[in-house]
Order: C-alpha cells, then sequence, then structure tokens
C-alpha cells in the first residue's frame, strides 16, 4: 500500500549566503515546537571551519503548516559551500526531490549562485528560491532582476518560480518558506512503499578505526531493517547497526530518513544507489602484489610532484583530488599516486619514502608512529581543517618554486675594495658557504642585489666550504659596496 512520502531538500547557493544558519534555525525551531521539553540542538554554522559546510548532512524535521492543520515531515541536505566541493553539491541535487536556491539579498546572484542554478536545472529539480539576510540592507529588486538574467524567472516577473523573502538571522518569512516547499511537494505526489525492500542513495562514507565503514543513506523507497542485506555499487554487506541522524539506535527506517549503518565490506561510493536484496556468492579473487612504486625509475624527477591525499570522508578525498588536479602546476606535473580515508599513518610515510611523495591530509588526524618516520625522513605532510588554506599551502608549499637555502653569513669587517672586488671578513650563521657560490646581499631586512665569492679563506689557507660558527674571509664580486652588518645568503 502506498503511503505519502516527506520531500527531501537540497539546499544550494554561493558560500556565504546563509544555507548553513536557514538550516540551522530550521532544525532547532522545529526540534522546539516537536518537543518543547528537549535539548537545544546545537547550531552547525558556528562549529564548521572556517564557517563553511563541507561535508553532506541531512536533517529530519517536523513543521506545523501556518494553517496548523497538520505536522509535515521533511528531510534536508545541507551542502558545502567551497568550489571545491562542486561534485557534491551537484550529488545532492540529483538525490533530493525539492531544492531551495538562497540568494543573500545584499549580495545578490555570485558564480556560485550560477553553478547552483546550473545543477537544479540540469537535474530537472524542482524549487522555489530564499532571499535571504533581508535583516540587512536588502536589494530585493536587484536580486530578482539578476535572477532572470540567469533565467530564473519568479512568480510576477515573467515565470511561474516560487520565492520568498526570509532571514535566516531572525526567522522572518520561513515558515512561509516551509508552508512552499510543501506545496511544491504535494504538486510532485511523492509517494513510497513501506512494504518494499529499501532504496536510495549513499550520502557520505568513511573509516572508523573503532567501529569499522561507516555509510550514511537517504532511503527513497521501501523500508530499511537491520539484517538486511544491500548493494551499493561493488560494495555490499549486511547491515549490522542503524542510527537515525541524531545518532539513536533503531531497529527499522521508512522513507526519507537519513540513516547511518555499519556493516559494507569496502567504502560504497558517494551518490551510488543502495538497494537492499539477496548477496550472491562471489568467486575469489587474485589479487595483485605490487612490489615498490608504480612509477620507479622517475622519482628523480624534479618536475613531477607526488602526492598522497588523506581525508575523513572519501567525498572529501575526491572533491580534494579534484582541485589539486586542476592547480595551475606552472611546470609540474602533478601524480597522485594515492588516495584513501582515515587517519595519516606510518603506512602512508613508507609509501610516500619509496615513491618521493608528499601527504596532503584533510580533515584527518596523524599517528604518532607517522609523525615520527616523517621527521626522520624529511617526509612533508601538510594538514589542514579548511579547504581553501590547505589549497594555499599545497600551492606554497609544494606547487611554487623555491631557491634552496645553503648558509647565512654576517659582515664583521671590510678591509678592502678594488672595482667590484671587495676583501671582507664575516661569520657564518646558518649552514654552510662555499667558494663560486652567488650570495644574496641584505641589509636591514631589505635585499639589496647579488655577488658572487670568489675565493674563501680560513687561519690564511684557501678552503672550499666553511661551516656554521667559524669566521672567514673571502673575496666578493658585487655592484652593492658591502658594509658592516651586511647579511649575505646563499641559496
Amino acid at each position: 500500500m502506498l503511503k505519502k512520502r516527506p520531500p527531501v531538500v537540497v539546499v544550494l547557493g554561493s558560500v556565504d549566503h546563509g544555507k548553513t544558519t536557514l538550516l540551522d534555525y530550521i532544525r532547532i525551531n522545529c526540534a522546539k515546537a516537536a518537543s518543547p521539553t528537549a535539548g537545544e540542538p546545537r547550531p552547525v554554522a558556528g562549529r564548521e571551519a572556517g564557517g563553511i559546510t563541507q561535508a553532506i548532512g541531512a536533517y529530519e524535521i517536523q513543521h506545523k503548516t501556518s494553517n496548523n492543520s497538520r505536522i509535515e515531515h521533511l528531510t534536508f541536505i545541507d551542502t558545502p559551500g567551497h568550489e571545491a566541493f562542486s561534485k557534491m553539491r551537484s550529488r545532492g541535487a540529483k538525490i533530493a526531490d525539492i531544492a531551495i536556491l538562497v540568494v543573500a539579498a545584499d549580495d545578490s546572484v555570485k558564480a556560485q549562485t550560477k553553478e547552483a542554478i546550473k545543477i537544479i536545472l540540469d537535474s530537472e529539480t524542482p524549487y522555489v528560491v530564499a532571499i535571504n539576510k533581508i535583516d540587512k540592507q536588502p536589494e530585493i529588486t536587484k536580486v530578482k532582476n539578476d535572477l532572470t538574467q540567469s533565467n530564473v524567472l519568479l512568480e510576477g516577473y515573467g515565470g511561474n518560480i516560487p520565492f520568498q523573502p526570509i532571514s535566516a538571522k531572525t526567522g522572518e518569512g520561513i515558515n512561509e518558506l516551509l508552508d512552499l516547499i510543501l506545496l511544491t511537494a504535494d504538486l510532485e505526489d511523492l509517494q513510497y512503499d513501506p512494504d518494499k525492500k529499501a532504496k536510495g542513495y549513499v550520502l557520505e562514507s568513511k573509516m572508523d578505526s573503532r567501529r569499522g565503514i561507516l555509510a550514511s543513506l537517504i532511503i527513497k523507497d521501501g523500508a530499511l531493517k537491520i539484517g538486511d542485506e544491500i548493494f551499493a555499487g561493488k560494495s555490499e554487506g549486511k547491515v549490522r547497526s542503524l542510527e537515525n541522524f541524531l545518532g539513536k539506535k533503531i531497529d527499522r527506517a521508512e522513507a526519507c530518513a537519513p540513516v547511518l549503518i555499519t556493516g559494507f565490506n569496502s567504502l560504497p561510493k558517494i551518490g551510488e544507489e543502495f538497494e537492499v536484496g539477496k548477496l550472491l556468492p562471489t568467486a575469489p579473487t587474485a589479487i595483485a602484489k605490487i612490489v615498490g612504486p608504480s612509477n620507479a625509475g622517475d622519482t628523480q624527477n624534479k618536475n613531477l610532484l607526488r602526492l598522497i591525499l588523506k581525508s575523513d570522508v572519501s567525498g572529501s578525498v575526491e572533491a580534494l583530488s579534484e582541485v589539486i588536479r586542476n592547480l595551475p602546476a606552472q611546470d609540474k606535473t602533478i601524480k597522485i599516486i594515492e588516495e584513501g580515508v582515515g587517519e595519516i599513518t606510518d603506512g602512508d610515510v613508507k609509501m610516500a619514502i619509496s615513491t618521493n611523495a608528499a601527504i596532503v591530509g584533510f580533515k584527518t588526524k596523524i599517528t604518532k608512529a607517522a609523525e615520527n618516520l616523517a621527521r626522520e625522513h624529511r617526509i612533508q605532510i601538510i594538514q589542514s581543517e579548511i579547504i581553501y588554506e590547505l589549497i594555499k599551502a599545497v600551492e606554497e608549499e609544494l606547487l611554487t618554486e623555491k631557491e634552496k637555502f645553503e648558509g647565512k653569513l654576517e659582515i664583521l669587517a671590510i678591509f678592502s675594495k678594488k672595482s667590484k672586488k671587495q676583501l671582507i671578513g664575516g661569520k657564518i650563521l646558518e649552514g654552510e658557504i662555499k667558494v663560486s657560490s652567488f650570495l644574496q646581499v641584505e641589509r636591514n631586512k631589505a635585499i639589496l642585489g647579488r655577488g658572487k665569492i670568489l675565493s674563501l679563506q680560513q687561519n690564511k689557507k684557501e678552503v672550499k666550504r666553511v661551516e656554521a660558527g667559524l669566521e672567514c674571509g673571502l673575496i666578493f664580486e658585487s655592484d652593492i659596496i658591502i658594509a658592516v652588518g651586511d647579511i649575505l645568503i646563499s641559496h
């Protein structure tokens, strides 16, 4: 027997236009309305790294319609705001029944707004527009005109796309927005069969060191129970545990509940469709033994940058991989030799040692053994909780050509000068100084120019190099007239 199905709603829009703040307001206030004695849910926006949502989250809420005639259920999907997560946003729209396009009244249509519009139109998802931040200095007419230029024709502006001005901060207009979503859902005639085996989509997957593989699912039809045999692409297994979006253990869930399960034998891909059915026996497969790096022989190629990527969840590592592959790399070629989910381990560092790779970690920790091994073998590891900071660090630390520091010398005495050649004395502060090296002349932290060491002496004997802590004399050729206190730096 078919039953009415709650809508799955995705929230799309540009970064900082208030998507997560809107979801926070809806979650918190709908939770209060549904259970006035329950504890207050914690807002997500303030806890997001950098104030940007970076993993898909799903929330189930209850809404009492404006005429107080009934309480309706809705499921919301939050999507990441940073441009690196465009695939996850697109996936969220395809999973959803209805989309909310959030546009800030004080910022209007931005590049990511246009991307969101394209995602909605390409997926043919019914949608409504929420013009947010009307508590600030709104320019609603400008927003409407800009949306028209982007082929979003609002009601009253030559089209039939419903819209609602709101403030996610004060709550103004949000009840009306929810009514609008439910009205749109009624027109779609959403239904499901609670007696059928569950079907739906994988929202997220990750490896937990204690519980094993965790998968966040959203059920679009049927019901999911503990013990069900489940498929998602090449991943399969039996549902061992089932939790609702609040983390409460349950035995059964129906459409359109977001749930967390354990039981998959491998990480299912996010966005993959799942279904419940009978597992078929499979023939044993041969496992290839890989000895040494896959690209052995070119580990000395300085123009080839090898990276090992680790992240907290598979969706994040996919997004990280995509944006790194598209970075402007000057004359370097980027090769991602491994992508994985979970902590950075000594196994990752050993792979980095054997392949001459750097490790990039997003929202993931590093084990003590891995940290010690990386320090011992001078393996570079870049980590951050914020995607744009991580990308910036990769660009600055790995892709930008840097001169290799060799040594630093402080000038203690000037003995003579003939044309461009100057006989001077100094002390090595760091590293070492070699004959025939080119040195940078620095005075009061300002770079004046460069010169070349023609001769090095120590205890009146010619030497080829002088190490840190020792004094020396040198003949230095440069257009710059050297002064006591100058610093010469060798690269």
